[in-house]
Formats: structure tokens, C-alpha cells, sequence
């Protein structure tokens, strides 16, 4: 690994979670000198990578990571896969509906058709929600190699899964049944279900999901298989010979 680099990666990384940050701060964050965080802040700057602001002088994500992102989702296999299943399932549900990929314990958002209520909605493309907190993430981690350990979970509400025995036995029913479920365990007031999509090696290279208020919850049968029908043909798309996935031999979990 390249120090360097790996350093600039870094401070990105920290500079998403905190939104605002000045140089002290992002220094204390990577238990790194702020000279050394200074240079290469100051690199990312000139590649539009990070901005500064006038007033306050703090550090925040540059327009150049919207572009990356940009084509990154572009280029996405199954974003564009998925996009037209998701308005008609959307329409076929009245639910939200998104599609999400693992980063690093995370579930990144790559589409979302909003509720067909035509009530006001944030976009929701782009936002980082913990994989254990949220049925996306679920769907993700029942087919991960890297399984929970055991160490407890971050806490999002009240409701959120933070028991990693207990996470694993729900991440084993996921395995079975192809299906996963959250309530209230990532934001307040909103559950979810969400389906693993599979690829032409047999791998889970992101998830389908529905969203609704919590008052909606549970969600009817008919709303329930047609996640699965869009989550199957989805993965025909990409290749799959079987959904949901095969499920495998995986590594145990460290303590």
C-alpha cells in the first residue's frame, strides 16, 4: 500500500462522515501531524477533490467527487439494471424503492424511485447507511465474506440490531429465505425489506429494497413477492443461473 495515497483516502473518507472539518480536527481524526495532513489537503485541493471554505477556513468534499460519482454510477452494471425494475415496482407497491452496494460495513445508496404518492421527497442517491442497520445492508452481509465479529454493532436508534449473535441469526434467515428486514433500526418511523441480487458468478454485487413509514409495516404478501420478482429477473439480467443465492461455505466469525 502506498502511504500516501492511502493517507488521501483517508482524509476523503473523514471528510464524508464530518461534512465540515478545519485542519486540526482532521489531523486529530487520523492521529496524524497536522503538517503532513496540510500537504496533502492541500493536493486534493488543487484536483477539486476537497474545497475550503472562505469564511471558516474548514475543509469539506470538493465538486470533483460528485463527478467520480457520477461515473461511477454511469458505469454501474447493475444500477442500469435495475432502473426500470424499480419504477414499476415502485408504482406496483406505492413504496419507496432502493438499491444499495457494499462499502466497508456501509450500504451505498446507487438508485432510488421515490413513493409514487407524489408527496415531497429527498433524493436519496448517494447516502451511506451501516450495513447491519438496514435491510439493504442485510441482504449484502448473509452472502459477505466478512461476517460479524464479535465486538458490538453501532447503535442507530433504539431498535437497531448492535448484538452480533443476533445479527448472525438473522443474517442466517436471510440465507434461507432470500429476504431481509429492518424496523426502525436505521431511522425512526421507517422499515424495509430488501432482496439480494446475484450475478453471472454467482456473487451478490448489491440489493434491491422497499421502504415504508412505519405505520405501513408490515407490508402485504403481494408487495413482498413482487420485490422478489424484480430481484430475480434483475439477477437473470446479470447473468445468475439461480435466486435467490446459493448459499455457501462462509468463514467463522472472530471474536
Amino acid at each position: 500500500m502506498i502511504q500516501a495515497v492511502d493517507r488521501a483516502v483517508r482524509i476523503l473518507m473523514v471528510l464524508q462522515g464530518a461534512r465540515r472539518m478545519s485542519l486540526g480536527e482532521v489531523a486529530a481524526e487520523l492521529q496524524l501531524a497536522p503538517s503532513t495532513v496540510h500537504g496533502i489537503i492541500r493536493t486534493l485541493l488543487a484536483h477539486g477533490l476537497v474545497a475550503q471554505e472562505r469564511d471558516s477556513g474548514r475543509y469539506r468534499l470538493g465538486p470533483a467527487t460528485l463527478r467520480l460519482g457520477n461515473v461511477y454510477l454511469h458505469t454501474l452494471e447493475l444500477r442500469s439494471r435495475v432502473v426500470g425494475w424499480a419504477e414499476d415496482l415502485a408504482r406496483r407497491t406505492g413504496c419507496a424503492v432502493r438499491a444499495g452496494v457494499l462499502l466497508q460495513g456501509d450500504v451505498v445508496v446507487v438508485h432510488h424511485e421515490p413513493r409514487p404518492d407524489g408527496s415531497r421527497q429527498m433524493p436519496e442517491v448517494g447516502i451511506v447507511i451501516p450495513a447491519h442497520a438496514c435491510a439493504l445492508g442485510k441482504a449484502l452481509l448473509a452472502s459477505a465474506a466478512d461476517q460479524p465479529g464479535g465486538a458490538p454493532l453501532r447503535g442507530m436508534t433504539a431498535d437497531t440490531v448492535t448484538d452480533p449473535a443476533l445479527l448472525r441469526a438473522q443474517l442466517d434467515v436471510v440465507r434461507r429465505t432470500g429476504l431481509a428486514t429492518e424496523v426502525e433500526e436505521a431511522v425512526i418511523g421507517e422499515c424495509g425489506v430488501a432482496a439480494p441480487l446475484v450475478d453471472a458468478l454467482g456473487e451478490v454485487p448489491g440489493a434491491l429494497g422497499l421502504v415504508v413509514p412505519a405505520g405501513q409495516w408490515p407490508l402485504d404478501a403481494a408487495a413482498t413477492e413482487a420485490l422478489r420478482t424484480a430481484a430475480r429477473s434483475i439477477s437473470q439480467e446479470l447473468g445468475a443461473r439461480s435466486w435467490p443465492p446459493v448459499p455457501r461455505e462462509l468463514p467463522a466469525a472472530s471474536a
